[in-house]
């Protein structure tokens, strides 16, 4: 059955943006798609600060409400939509807690982490060993974090896939192709990540709102990309 909804999605191919069609997806809801690319800065203009104050994607409005942040959204959504809980555990209940504390952990250290890292090391105007290695082996631990809880739960949050697991699984993903990792590290990781990409919800999430690089030739483009920061003079400061 069909869900009644009035969703605009604004979002761009970013670990972030992909957390909020994914979950549309899982759920079956309908919406409207607009491409905001952070290339271009539209999402910095007046009409969509009335979105997202912060001018960042992803962003939905619902109607009359809007939300912003992934975490927000992926509680928004499931909360009002998910009401027979496909993807996400109840308010109250001893997992719904496990699956706030999961998606806050991702918020305040595996996104963050992993972005800092993967921007020092291939996006930065000057090259930093020091801050090129401080975060990859902060975003190495965080992985290692995962690591550890999914010897123990086969997801996050529990016993089944939730917005928990939505909320890592595109940094994880696409984080270790950007920075070259080996997820064989992690076995554990590996295996949830093998898992979660066969779901086609998130097959389609990442492609949205446009088709994705192909594994390769996404670690190809980080490659070169990390290879053009190496190139440049340390400035480090001993």
């Amino acid at each position: 059955m069909t869900v009644a909804s009035d969703i605009t999605l604004y979002t761009d191919n970013t670990p972030n943006g992909a957390k909020a069609p994914i979950i549309l997806e899982e759920l079956g809801l309908p919406y409207k798609l607009e491409h905001l690319s952070i290339q271009s800065g539209r999402q910095k203009e007046d009409w969509f600060l009335k979105i997202n104050p912060n001018g960042q994607i992803p962003a939905i409005t619902d109607g009359k409400q809007r939300v912003f942040d992934s975490g927000a959204i992926l509680l928004y959504l499931t909360q009002k939509y998910d009401k027979e809980g496909k993807v996400s555990y109840a308010p109250g209940t001893p997992e719904y807690y496990e699956q706030l504390s999961w998606i806050s952990w991702q918020i305040g250290g595996l996104g963050p982490k992993t972005g800092q890292a993967l921007a020092f090391a291939a996006f930065a105007p000057v090259r930093s060993d020091y801050a090129i290695e401080k975060f990859l082996n902060e975003a190495k631990g965080l992985f290692g974090v995962l690591e550890y809880r999914l010897k123990e739960s086969p997801y996050l949050a529990g016993d089944k896939y939730t917005i928990a697991d939505i909320a890592s699984f595109p940094w994880v993903f696409q984080g270790a192709d950007a920075l070259d990792l080996d997820l064989a590290e992690w076995p554990h990781v590996k295996s949830w990540v093998d898992k979660i990409i066969q779901r086609p919800a998130v097959q389609k999430g990442l492609s949205t709102p446009t088709p994705p690089f192909t594994a390769e030739q996404f670690k190809e483009f980080c490659r070169a990309q990390r290879a053009v920061v190496l190139a440049k003079e340390n400035t480090d400061k001993h």
